[in-house]
């Protein structure tokens, strides 16, 4: 049976304060480590059956990274990617805005709890998120251009404009605007 102690292994392999390059670039081989090891756990987790992780903040962060992230690599370009976002934000609001679990968690770590509200599209969430991470900004890996906090602005700016992310578009069988298919042919990334 998997734990959040082995989620978290996998995904901090270095230690629970360093940032990997892996976790955030497309790589098969990081991907394929993540569905021979994890897939079946992703798929307990969106049923439901790891729910008690999330009365603690390494239990609440570990179903942050099989709700959040691990599909992201397990289901790239597909709308299954996305498929357990919203399941994921109503955890990380518990997890973050009522019970303050994020405050037990490294710098490095509590991105994590934050993300499922900057993958968000209402605008509301990326608000939260941006205000999540500017609480950061006394990490100076966070607060560097190209660091989290640049990123939490970048995906807020994307949903003030097109009220959506345009790059989810093919996958979620959603026709883009001409405003948004002139922003991806422009490189349309954060």
């Amino acid at each position: 049976m998997t734990t959040p102690d082995d989620i978290l292994g996998f995904w901090f392999s270095e230690g629970p304060d360093t940032f990997r390059e892996a976790w955030f670039r497309k790589d098969p081989a990081f991907d394929e480590a993540i569905r021979a090891r994890y897939s079946d756990t992703v798929a307990a987790a969106r049923e439901g059956a790891l729910a008690g992780w999330a009365d603690s903040p390494l239990g609440a962060l570990a179903l942050a990274i099989l709700l959040d992230q691990f599909p992201r690599n397990l289901h790239r370009g597909s709308a299954e990617a996305f498929a357990a976002d919203a399941m994921m934000r109503e955890i990380a609001r518990e997890a973050v805005l009522r019970r303050r679990f994020d405050l037990a968690l490294t710098s490095i770590q509590r991105p994590f709890l934050y993300l499922p509200f900057e993958h968000s599209e209402a605008m509301a969430d990326q608000d939260l998120s941006v205000a999540l991470f500017e609480g950061l900004r006394d990490d100076p890996r966070h607060a560097r251009p190209g660091g989290a906090i640049d990123y939490a602005w970048r995906h807020r700016v994307v949903i003030q404009r097109f009220g959506r992310f345009p790059h989810r578009n093919a996958a979620l069988g959603r026709a883009s605007t001409p405003e948004e298919e002139a922003w991806l042919a422009a490189g349309g990334g954060f």
